[in-house]
């Protein structure tokens, strides 16, 4: 009985002082993101940055987290901190379709090969200036991506882009989904999250994600063919602040903002993404799956066409709307084989 109640004293100082820290801030900062508390990214990456941002702050700075979409759906993200509903957030550009098109550029065939070299090329473009515009309603914090997109399927071998005719594909944004349509699938617009949910009651054969997502969403569990078409495409991510809460902060705290924000922290985010794209691979591997590998990738005389008609398409696109796209597309390639290799 004296264990029980010490033990017990000792947990009520512990809550204590941990709210006593909480009421010691000067600034509570709702941070919101759609991915699984429990999930690589949660842990290894937000509470990373939480933590970073409380300790440099001295505790004059407390982060709320807020995950699986509990303050705004995975598409509704960014206009979450436009709006104030949070204040930090990380959204995906390409789910909200016209919004960030020079951005999505980084999502073409052949641009990254993994998460590194997307997130190195994704956050140089931002910072030389180049998409800039494309986030004047927020305060954007770093950038980066995930590693390559690969084809997972319930019930059909992909080997070839024949072999998708048909099928019906989740797919993430809107310029996956026309790389898809040329490919001959049926692209089905829907966030990760859905993904399981629809694959599992037949709605979708199959899904467009990087192997951190059929890890972090458990699309292992239902998916047994995997195709991989090295340079297939990748997506952005944004990790943004409100404007409103960086303007009200003293100039010190903006510091600790600025201290954890830019390159650095894309490089951290791109290693935490790369680490479970290997883990999801190696789980398809131990469940006994097939996974068929595209010799040359993106570069195959099979799916290089198509792929590459529908790069032109999206930059010619952009350029009649008066964006440069070639030009953002030009530097995003040219960084790829230099800064970014």
């Amino acid at each position: 009985m004296r264990k029980i109640i010490k033990q017990t004293a000792v947990a009520a100082v512990a809550v204590s002082a941990i709210a006593q820290v909480h009421a010691s801030a000067e600034y509570t900062l709702r941070f919101s993101h759609f991915f699984p508390e429990v999930s690589g990214q949660s842990k290894e990456l937000f509470h990373v940055w939480a933590k970073s941002v409380e300790e440099e702050s001295n505790g004059r700075i407390d982060v709320q987290i807020y995950p699986s979409g509990t303050l705004a759906k995975a598409t509704g993200q960014y206009d979450a901190v436009k709006n104030s509903i949070a204040d930090v957030a990380v959204a995906i550009q390409g789910y909200t379709a016209n919004r960030f098109p020079l951005t999505q550029i980084v999502e073409l065939p052949g641009v990254a090969k993994d998460a590194a070299q997307g997130s190195c090329i994704v956050e140089s473009l931002y910072d030389e200036g180049l998409i800039a515009k494309e986030y004047r309603q927020t305060k954007p914090l770093f950038m980066f991506t995930h590693g390559p997109g690969v084809l997972h399927t319930t019930d059909k071998e992909i080997k070839t882009p024949e072999d998708l005719a048909g099928l019906r594909i989740r797919r993430p944004t809107s310029v996956v989904a026309k790389l898809l349509e040329g490919l001959g699938a049926q692209p089905v617009g829907m966030p990760a999250p859905d993904a399981y949910q629809s694959t599992q009651r037949g709605v979708i054969d199959g899904v467009a994600l990087p192997w951190e997502g059929q890890y972090t969403f458990r699309l292992n569990e239902l998916t047994k063919y995997h195709t991989e078409v090295g340079g297939l495409y990748t997506l952005a991510f944004v990790m943004t602040m409100n404007k409103s809460f960086y303007n009200r902060l003293p100039a010190d705290l903006k510091k600790v903002i600025d201290n954890n924000s830019g390159m650095k922290w894309s490089e951290k985010a791109a290693k935490v993404f790369d680490e479970l794209d290997a883990k999801g691979r190696a789980q398809a591997i131990e469940m006994g799956d097939t996974i068929d590998i595209i010799k040359d990738g993106a570069e195959n005389p099979l799916w290089k066409p198509v792929l590459y008609q529908a790069t032109e398409d999206y930059l010619k696109e952009l350029q009649k709307k008066g964006l440069p796209s070639y030009k953002v597309y030009a530097r995003a390639i040219e960084l790829s084989q230099t800064a970014c290799k």
